[in-house]
C-alpha cells in the first residue's frame, strides 16, 4: 500500500526520531524511500539583507554531507534511500514534491531544529499534513522510542472504528503491521451516552431511556466486531467503552492499553470534504502521545479548499 515514502529532515537530531520507524514501516512494504531536505528560502517580506552566494553554497554542501549522511546510516540498517536536496519555503516545497513524485506516505517528527515547544507539532509539520492530504506518520519528538535504528518492533496498535467504511478504510494496513510485527490489536468502539435536555436534573425515565440506548448500541457494537472477526483474517482485541466523550475515552484507552501505534482514518462516518480530518483525527494530532498513522481516504481533489486557501490559490494564479 505504501510503496513511496517521503521523509522530510531538517538537519536536526530531534527530526531523526522518525528513523527507526522509517526502517520498520519500509520493511513492511519494501517500500522506495526519499530523504528530502529543504533550504529554507527568505521571504520578501522578511529578506533584509541579499543572500550572501558564498554562505549559501557551504550551506548547500553542508546540507547534501548530511543527507548522505543518513542515507548511508539507512543503507547500513538495510535501507535504500534516495536523497533530495531542495530550496524554497520548506512546508510548500514538501508538499509540491510529494504531489509530484507521487508519494503515498509521510514519514515526519512532531518536532525539527526550532526545538521543542508547547505545541504537539510544530507549524512545519502541521502545515504538511494539514494540506498534503497524503497518508502520515507523525512521530513524537519528545517521545522517542529508541536511539537505534534497527530492530523497532510495535507492540500494541489501537484501531477506532466508528462502523463507517471510511474508519475501515485503515484496517487492511493495521492487520500487515499486526503480522508483521507480531503484534496485538485493538480495535476500539466507543457507544455515546446521548445528550439529554440538562435544565433540571434527570429523571428516572431518563436515565432509563439513556441505558436503553446505550445498551442497544452495545449489542450492535458487539456484533459488529463477530463480523470483522470473520473479514479481517487476524485476531484482534475489541475494546468497546460507554462515555461522554469519543476522544477523551481513546486518548485514555491508549495511556491503559500502552499502545505504541494508533492507526485511524482521516474520516469517519461523520466526517465530510469540508476539511482534510475529521474532529476525532485532530485531536489525535494535536492531542495524542503515541507514532500516530493517518490513512487519507480522500484524494486531494476531493477537499473543498477554505477561503484562505482559495485566495491563496487566486493571488498565486494572478
Amino acid at each position: 500500500m505504501f510503496n513511496r515514502i517521503l521523509v522530510p529532515l531538517d538537519q536536526s537530531p530531534i527530526a531523526e526520531c522518525v528513523l527507526p520507524h522509517l526502517v520498520a514501516f519500509a520493511a513492511v512494504y519494501d517500500a522506495q524511500v526519499t530523504l528530502i531536505h529543504v533550504m529554507e528560502c527568505p521571504t520578501p517580506a522578511s529578506r533584509l539583507q541579499p543572500i550572501d552566494p558564498l554562505s549559501w553554497r557551504l550551506c548547500k554542501s553542508e546540507a547534501e554531507a548530511y543527507l548522505n549522511d543518513v542515507a548511508s546510516r539507512l543503507f547500513q540498517a538495510g535501507l535504500e534511500t534516495e536523497p533530495i536536496l531542495l530550496e524554497g519555503q520548506s512546508a510548500q516545497t514538501i508538499i509540491e514534491y510529494a504531489h509530484s513524485n507521487a508519494i503515498n506516505l509521510i514519514m515526519i517528527s512532531s518536532h525539527g531544529r526550532t526545538g521543542m515547544s508547547r505545541w504537539n507539532v510544530n507549524s512545519v509539520v502541521r502545515k504538511i499534513i494539514q494540506e498534503s492530504l497524503i497518508s502520515s506518520v507523525v512521530i513524537r519528538a519528545y517521545n522517542p522510542v529508541v536511539d537505534i535504528l534497527e530492530g523497532l518492533q510495535y507492540k500494541r496498535l489501537l484501531v477506532p472504528l466508528d462502523g463507517s467504511l471510511r474508519s475501515e478504510c485503515v484496517l487492511p494496513t493495521a492487520a500487515t503491521l499486526t503480522e508483521k510485527h507480531r503484534a496485538s490489536l485493538l480495535l476500539a468502539h466507543v457507544v455515546v451516552k446521548p445528550e439529554m435536555p440538562r435544565q433540571t436534573p434527570l429523571n428516572q425515565d431518563d436515565l432509563d431511556l439513556i441505558q436503553r440506548f446505550v445498551d442497544r448500541n452495545l449489542s450492535a457494537a458487539n456484533d459488529y466486531f463477530k463480523r470483522l472477526l470473520t473479514r479481517l483474517g487476524v485476531d484482534f482485541v475489541p475494546r468497546l467503552l460507554v462515555s461522554e466523550n469519543i476522544a477523551i475515552s481513546l486518548h485514555q484507552l491508549v495511556e491503559d492499553e500502552a499502545v505504541d501505534l494508533v492507526v485511524i482514518s482521516a474520516h469517519g462516518y461523520s466526517g465530510h470534504a469540508n476539511w482534510p480530518y475529521g474532529s476525532l483525527t485532530t485531536s489525535f494530532i494535536e492531542y495524542g502521545t503515541t507514532p500516530l498513522l493517518i490513512v487519507q481516504d480522500l484524494e486531494p481533489n476531493d477537499v473543498a479548499l477554505s477561503e484562505a486557501q482559495a485566495a491563496a490559490k487566486e493571488v498565486k494564479g494572478h
